[in-house]
């Protein structure tokens, strides 16, 4: 039996990811900082060597997109070591335009292409689990999503989708050397997400459109790094400008399917009390 390790296996995919393959009566393992079933610290290469003992195939993510150039380097040089170690299959979790230079993921793209072994990348778009899990919960509970989107679309992915998509390239034939965008089915902006979530959860939730300076400001206020709360805030204005819009097929070319519409995301995820 092949051991399938899953970097962040608490986080939003990894987890989704773990369940799926323990459901199939695979082996594997998850590990994190903190509370996986290994600890892996990407600033400790230390920790890196008992995690990838006995493992064939990794799920690989960045759980920091900063523009330090340690950062970058941190994937890269797992990957080195994990192909040294045996690991034969790498599927990286990465970011829409990530193949360009200068991007915060590109270094781990270009070293997954390389690395002589089979490996496939996912680029999927901004999480629908974003406004349930992650930094737009808040918002939503206190019923003011506050970000520099104007009336900009985009194609939230659910990360059920993506967490599938993941479990195919892990563990299926036919996904080595592939790049799936994963996008959901249809552009809407942050004000129709937010109309569309206070309806299933019956709780007034607006979205307002904030200066990009401001926001900034916020986030570095929050305690989140100058360069992350910059980074952050140019991804979002480019949604303002009308990029992350275009509809990709990554989800259909994986899984013969089409993608989770954000509809199905808000029903089942209000259904589950995600919300209260």
């Amino acid at each position: 039996m092949k051991t399938i390790l899953v970097l962040g296996g608490t986080g939003k995919t990894g987890s989704r990811l773990t369940r799926r393959l323990k459901a199939a009566g695979l082996p594997v393992r998850t590990a994190s900082r903190t509370g996986g079933d290994f600890r892996l610290d990407l600033d400790d290469p230390a920790s890196w060597t008992p995690a990838l003992a006995g493992v064939t195939a990794v799920y690989l993510m960045e759980p920091n997109l900063s523009a330090r150039t340690d950062h970058q380097a941190r994937i890269p040089q797992l990957v080195s070591e994990a192909v040294t170690a045996g690991v034969r299959r790498l599927v990286l979790l990465s970011a829409p335009r990530a193949g360009e230079d200068g991007h915060p993921l590109h270094a781990a793209e270009q070293a997954v292409r390389a690395s002589g072994v089979d490996w496939t990348i996912l680029r999927p778009q901004w999480f629908a689990q974003n406004f349930s899990e992650g930094p737009w919960r808040h918002g939503i509970l206190a019923g003011t999503l506050a970000l520099p989107t104007g009336d900009g679309r985009t194609l939230f992915v659910d990360a059920e989708d993506i967490a599938e998509v993941a479990v195919a390239a892990l563990t299926e034939d036919g996904h080595s050397g592939r790049i799936y965008e994963l996008t959901g089915p249809r552009a809407i902006s942050f004000g129709e997400a937010a109309d569309l979530i206070a309806r299933a959860t019956a709780r007034p939730v607006r979205h307002v459109d904030v200066d990009p300076a401001d926001f900034v400001e916020r986030q570095v206020a929050a305690g989140v790094s100058p360069d992350v709360a910059q980074l952050l805030t140019e991804l979002l204005v480019a949604i303002r400008n009308g990029a992350g819009a275009a509809l990709s097929d990554g989800v259909e070319r994986a899984l013969g399917r089409p993608p989770r519409t954000f509809e199905t995301f808000v029903t089942e995820t209000a259904a589950a009390g995600h919300w209260d």
